[in-house]
């Protein structure tokens, strides 16, 4: 399929360019989840709050670790910071 023919059938076009939207928020999504996970694993949090955010992160898989860099990160350096 060649870019003429794309061009002269818009479905097509918008089929292929919702298709490659799709697939860039999946694979953002599965590296947003990705990051969470490690981050989770290399902070400073004790075992059991390990548990909790690894819990959180896969029983939500976007919110998760949308909540762990905005709440919880900010949170475990701080405390680390405290002792």
């Amino acid at each position: 399929m060649d870019l003429g023919t794309l061009l002269r059938n818009p479905e097509q076009l918008f089929a292929l360019g919702s298709l490659g939207l799709l697939a860039l928020v999946i694979v953002g999504a599965m590296a947003l989840f990705i990051c969470a996970l490690v981050s989770i694993l290399c902070s400073p949090l004790g075992f059991g709050m390990t548990i909790v955010w690894i819990g959180i992160t896969f029983a939500a898989p976007f919110l998760g670790p949308v909540a762990w860099f905005l709440i919880g990160r900010g949170d475990a350096y701080r405390r680390r910071e405290a002792y």
